[in-house]
C-alpha cells in the first residue's frame, strides 16, 4: 500500500481522522437559496456579492483557495490586495443569473491542480490581475449583451495584457491529521515590479448569532515575534494555533454583519466582518480591534515582487503552539514527502502508458473532483421558521420554495457540481461524481450515495432531493446505476464487494422506485412523465411547467430512465441473491417490471400510440391533449437515444446459480409472448451464452445508431450531440394558441431563457449521457459480439463492432481536453492565452458541457463534477486511436 492508501485505511476505520480537514469551504455562499430570506425567493439579489464582504452568513462560509474542518467551525482562506482594487479579494467574483447574458457565470481564473483523497496534499492556483479588477465593466458589458452574443470574460477586459498579473499558488500538506502546512507562492508574470498585500485569514463560522445558545469562540494574538501566532479557542474542534512566518501585522475583527453599512442601523459589535478590508484598503485604523481578539483575523504581509520574481510565505495551522520550538523546522521536508506520496498514489490509478499530457489531464480531473467537496449546511425547518431573536422570515416563505421538505437536515461534506456556479448538491450530478471518486476513494463515493438515501435527506414519500432551488424537482433516477457501478469498481480494486453497502442502498432505492411508479405514471400504463429530468430546454416546452396545450407529455426519456432503473435494481438483486436466495423473488419483480415498461414503449395498444415511431425508426415524446388527441413530437434529440441506456446482460453462470429466478424467467417468456415477442430476444443466447434485456431490439438498435453515428445528425468530433444537427436547417415548430414554439440546433450557449437559460441541451456535448451511451454500447457488444457491426460514421462504408464504436466515442470525448497535433486543446476554443501561453496552456478546465461543433467548454467552468467521468474514460480506453479489442478487455469493462 502507498502511504496515501494507508491514510485512507486509517480514516476508514476511524483510527485517524485524516479527512477531518479539507477543501470544504465553498467558493460562493452569497446568492444562494440558503441565505435568501426575501419574500419571493430572489436568492441572487437578496445577498449579493457587494453584501458578502459585510454580512455574516447564516449557513455556510466561502473563501479563496480555502479549507475548513468538516463541520466548518474553523475556516482558513486567502485575501489579496493589489493596492488598486476597491475591495480586498476575499472571494471569487461572478455574475448572478439575472446579470449574465447566459445565466450565472464566474468571471475569474482559478485552477484545482492537485489533491489526494485525504487532502494530505493539495494545490490551487489563482491568477490575480495587477490592474484594478473590472467588477463594474464585467457586469455592465454582460447586461448589455443578448443571448445570441458570447459572454464577456475577464480576459476580454485587457487586465491580463502584457502578463501584468500574479500567479498565486496555494499548497497544503498535512504533517498530521490536525497539523496543516500552508505554502503560498506568488510569482509576478509582468514586466515590472508590483506591490501586493497578502492576508492569510482565519475565522470562525458564525454559529452564535442565531439565538441557539451556541458559545461564542475566540481567537487572539499569542505571540508577535519571532513568527507571530494566532491562538484559536473553540469548544468543538478544540484549540488550534496559526503560525505565521516572518513579521506580518496581525489584524483582528469579528465575523459579524456590518449593519451600519448595509442597513443604516447600529451593528451588534464595534468590529465587523469587513473591518480588515476597511483597515487595509481605506486606512480605517478604528476598524480592527487594538486588543487583538475577535472571531476573524489575518496576517498582513506587504511586499513588492520584482518582474519575473517569486515570493514564498509559509504558515502552519496546527493543534500545537510549539512552545520554544521552530514551527517551520521540518516544513520543507514534510512538504516534499507529501508531494512524493501523492505521485506514488496516482501512479497506481493513472495508466503509465498514457502520454504526459493525458496524465496531466487525469491528475487535474481528480484534483477538481476532490477540491469540489463542500460542507453543505441547510436545515429547512429552521430556514422556514427563522431563528430565535432574529426577525421572522416573510409569511410567503411557508408556501414558497421547498416548504414541503421540512424533514431535510443537511450538515455534511458533499461533492458539489461546481463550488461557485452550483454550490449545492444535485442528485443526478452526484451519481456521476461517484464514478471517478470511486477510483480514488471508494469509501467516500459509497458514503455520498448512502447519504442521499438517509431519512434526513430522502423525503418520507421516497423522493430523493433534487437540488436546493427546488428539492421537489425530478432528476433522472440514476442512483441505483451509480451504486451498482461504484460497488463493482470497489470490488475490482479491493477484491471483495461491499455487500452491506449494496443491501443498504437497495432497500432505500426500493422506496424511491415505488415513489416513481406511484407519482409519475399518469395512466398506470408503464409510460412515465418526470418533468424536465435535468435536460433543461431539450423539449419544445418547459416540461416541468403546465403545458400551454393542456394535457401532458409521455416522455421517451422518463420511461427509458425507469426501464434502466428496473435493470439496475435487477442487477443488484441478482448479486445479493448469490448469497441470500430471498432476493430472487425481488429480482423476478424487477425483471417483469422491465418487460412491461419495454413493451409499453413500443406497443401501447388500444387507441394509444407507443413512443417508437416506425416511420422514422426513432423514439419520440408523445403529447397527449385534453381532447384525447395525441401525436409524437418529432424532435431528434437525446430523448430518443436514452432508450439505449436500458440494456443489461444476464450471465449464464448467474442464472444457473439462481434456479428459482431462471424458472420464472423461462415461464414468463413461454407464457407471455404478447409482451416479449417484439422485444430484444431473451431466449436466444448471445456471445458467451448470455441473455439480453433491452428496450431496443436489433432492428431498432441499428435504426437508432444510424442517426446517432451520422455526422450530419448526432455525431460530433467530440462525442454525441444532445440534439441532431438536422434541426439546424429543419427546426421543429409547434403552433399553440397563436404562438410558435420551436426547437433549433444550438451547439453552444442557449439563445432562450427557457428553464433559466444558463445551460443548453439543444446541441452541445454533455458528458453524463455520453458516458452512459458508451457504457450501453459496451453492454450491447457483450451480448451481440463481433459479428454485429454498424457503419461508423454513417455513410462512410467503414464497419465497426459496438466495442470499437464505444472506444471511438470515448476518445472523441477525451480529445476535448488533450492537445492535438498543433498543440491546441479543443476545450479552450479560440482563447489564445490558454492555447499558447506557457503559464496557461497546461491548466485544464472541466466545463459543464461542450460546444457541439468545436468542443469548446461551455457553462460552469470549474469542474462540474460529472465531467470528471473523463478520468474513467481515459483509464479504460486510453488515448490511442486504435482501441484494443479482446475478449478479456470486454470482460474487464463488463465486470467493472
Amino acid at each position: 500500500m502507498t502511504q496515501e492508501e494507508i491514510r485512507l485505511s486509517e480514516s476508514g476505520v476511524r483510527r485517524k481522522h485524516w479527512k477531518r480537514w479539507g477543501p470544504y469551504l465553498s467558493e460562493r455562499a452569497w446568492g444562494t437559496v440558503r441565505e435568501d430570506y426575501s419574500p419571493y425567493g430572489n436568492a441572487w439579489e437578496y445577498l449579493s456579492h457587494d453584501h458578502s464582504r459585510s454580512r455574516a452568513y447564516r449557513w455556510n462560509e466561502d473563501g479563496l483557495a480555502g479549507i475548513s474542518d468538516r463541520k466548518q467551525n474553523i475556516c482558513f482562506a486567502l485575501a489579496l490586495w493589489n493596492e488598486r482594487d476597491p475591495i480586498l479579494k476575499e472571494r471569487i467574483f461572478g455574475l448572478t443569473g439575472n446579470e449574465g447574458n447566459h445565466g450565472e457565470d464566474v468571471k475569474e481564473y482559478y485552477f484545482y491542480l492537485d489533491s489526494t483523497p485525504t487532502h494530505s496534499y493539495m494545490k490551487y492556483l489563482y491568477k490575480y490581475p495587477q490592474a484594478e479588477f473590472p467588477y463594474g465593466q464585467l457586469v455592465a458589458e454582460n447586461r448589455n449583451r443578448g443571448k445570441n452574443q458570447p459572454e464577456f470574460e475577464l480576459l476580454d477586459t485587457g487586465v491580463f495584457n502584457d502578463d501584468r498579473y500574479f500567479d498565486v499558488f496555494v499548497e497544503y500538506a498535512k504533517a498530521d491529521a490536525e497539523d496543516i502546512l500552508i505554502k503560498i507562492t506568488i510569482s509576478n508574470r509582468g514586466p515590472e515590479a508590483a506591490n501586493l498585500r497578502l492576508l492569510p485569514t482565519v475565522w470562525f463560522r458564525n454559529t452564535w448569532s442565531w439565538g441557539n445558545s451556541s458559545r461564542r469562540p475566540e481567537l487572539h494574538q499569542l505571540r508577535v515575534a519571532p513568527n507571530p501566532v494566532i491562538e484559536l479557542n473553540h469548544n468543538q474542534p478544540g484549540n488550534r494555533w496559526l503560525h505565521c512566518e516572518g513579521s506580518p501585522e496581525l489584524l483582528f475583527t469579528e465575523n459579524e454583519t456590518n449593519a451600519r453599512r448595509l442597513f443604516g442601523v447600529e451593528s451588534r459589535t464595534a468590529y465587523v466582518k469587513d473591518g480588515i478590508n476597511d483597515y487595509v484598503v481605506h486606512g480605517a485604523t478604528e476598524a480592527v480591534n487594538p486588543k487583538h481578539v475577535g472571531t476573524k483575523a489575518a496576517a498582513h504581509y506587504k511586499f513588492t515582487v520584482g518582474a519575473g520574481e517569486t515570493t514564498v510565505i509559509r504558515l502552519r495551522l496546527a493543534d500545537s503552539d510549539f512552545k520554544g520550538k521552530n514551527a517551520f523546522a521540518s516544513f520543507d521536508k514534510t512538504f516534499a514527502q507529501r508531494q512524493q506520496e501523492a505521485d506514488e498514489f496516482y501512479a497506481t490509478i493513472i495508466p503509465q502508458d498514457l502520454s504526459t499530457d493525458a496524465r496531466n489531464v487525469m491528475r487535474q480531473g481528480f484534483a477538481g473532483m476532490l477540491w469540489s467537496k463542500q460542507f453543505y449546511h441547510y436545515v429547512i425547518k429552521d430556514w422556514l421558521q427563522g431563528d430565535p431573536g432574529n426577525p421572522p422570515p416573510p409569511a410567503e416563505r411557508h408556501k414558497g420554495r421547498n416548504h414541503e421538505w421540512t424533514h431535510l437536515y443537511n450538515a455534511d461534506v458533499i461533492s458539489m457540481p461546481d463550488k461557485w456556479e452550483y454550490p449545492w448538491y444535485a442528485a443526478w450530478d452526484l451519481a456521476f461524481h461517484c464514478i471517478p471518486l470511486a477510483l480514488v476513494d471508494s469509501d467516500f463515493a459509497k458514503e455520498q450515495l448512502t447519504l442521499m438515501l438517509r431519512e434526513w435527506y430522502m423525503h418520507p414519500n421516497g423522493q430523493i432531493p433534487a437540488y436546493e432551488w427546488a428539492f421537489g424537482d425530478v432528476n433522472p433516477p440514476v442512483h441505483a446505476w451509480a451504486a451498482w457501478r461504484v460497488y463493482k469498481i470497489d470490488k475490482k480494486r479491493k477484491g471483495k464487494g461491499d455487500r452491506a453497502f449494496l443491501q443498504r442502498v437497495f432497500h432505500k432505492l426500493m422506496l424511491n422506485f415505488t415513489w416513481w411508479v406511484n407519482r409519475k405514471d399518469a395512466d398506470g400504463m408503464n409510460i412515465f412523465q418526470g418533468g424536465f429530468l435535468g435536460l433543461d430546454n431539450i423539449g419544445v416546452f418547459d416540461r416541468s411547467a403546465p403545458l400551454p396545450t393542456g394535457g401532458y407529455i409521455e416522455q421517451s426519456d422518463g420511461t427509458s430512465w425507469m426501464a434502466m432503473y428496473t435493470l439496475n435494481l435487477l442487477a443488484i438483486a441478482l448479486e445479493l441473491a448469490k448469497e441470500e436466495p430471498c432476493y430472487e423473488d425481488v429480482a423476478s419483480k424487477f425483471w417483469e417490471h422491465f418487460i412491461y415498461i419495454a413493451h409499453a414503449m413500443s406497443h401501447r395498444g388500444h387507441d394509444s400510440m407507443g413512443l417508437w415511431n416506425e416511420e422514422d425508426g426513432f423514439f419520440y415524446d408523445v403529447l397527449k391533449l385534453p381532447d384525447r388527441k395525441q401525436f409524437p413530437m418529432k424532435i431528434r434529440s437525446m430523448v430518443g437515444l436514452i432508450p439505449l441506456f436500458a440494456v443489461e446482460t444476464l450471465e449464464p453462470d448467474v442464472l444457473d446459480k439462481l434456479p428459482d429466478f431462471k424458472r420464472r424467467l423461462e415461464w414468463f417468456i413461454d407464457n407471455r409472448p404478447d409482451l416479449t415477442k417484439n422485444m430484444a430476444c431473451m431466449r436466444t443466447e448471445g456471445m458467451g451464452e448470455r441473455r439480453l434485456l433491452s428496450i431496443a431490439d436489433q432492428d431498432q438498435l441499428r435504426s437508432i445508431l444510424k442517426f446517432m453515428l451520422d455526422e450530419r445528425e448526432f455525431l460530433s468530433p467530440y462525442g454525441i450531440r444532445a440534439l441532431s444537427q438536422f434541426h439546424r436547417c429543419n427546426p421543429y415548430t409547434l403552433h399553440v394558441n397563436g404562438m410558435e414554439h420551436r426547437v433549433d440546433y444550438e451547439p453552444g450557449e442557449s439563445s432562450t431563457g427557457l428553464f433559466g437559460g444558463n445551460s443548453n441541451w439543444r446541441g452541445p456535448i454533455w458528458f453524463p449521457v455520453n458516458y452512459l451511451l458508451v457504457e450501453s454500447l459496451q453492454k450491447f457488444h457483450h451480448y451481440l459480439g463481433d459479428d454485429f457491426k454498424v457503419e461508423f460514421p454513417t455513410g462512410s462504408g467503414k464497419m465497426m463492432t459496438l466495442w470499437e464504436v464505444a472506444g471511438e466515442l470515448s476518445r472523441r470525448m477525451t480529445n476535448i481536453f488533450l492537445q492535438d497535433e498543433r498543440g491546441r486543446r479543443p476545450v479552450f476554443g479560440n482563447l489564445e492565452k490558454f492555447q499558447t501561453d506557457p503559464h496557461w496552456r497546461e491548466l485544464v478546465l472541466f466545463h459543464e458541457y461542450f460546444h457541439g461543433d468545436s468542443g469548446a467548454g461551455v457553462g460552469a467552468s470549474h469542474q462540474t463534477g460529472w465531467t470528471g467521468v473523463v478520468t474513467k474514460l481515459m483509464q479504460q480506453s486510453g488515448e490511442s486511436r486504435e482501441p484494443k479489442q479482446t475478449e478479456s478487455a470486454v470482460a474487464e469493462v463488463a465486470a467493472d
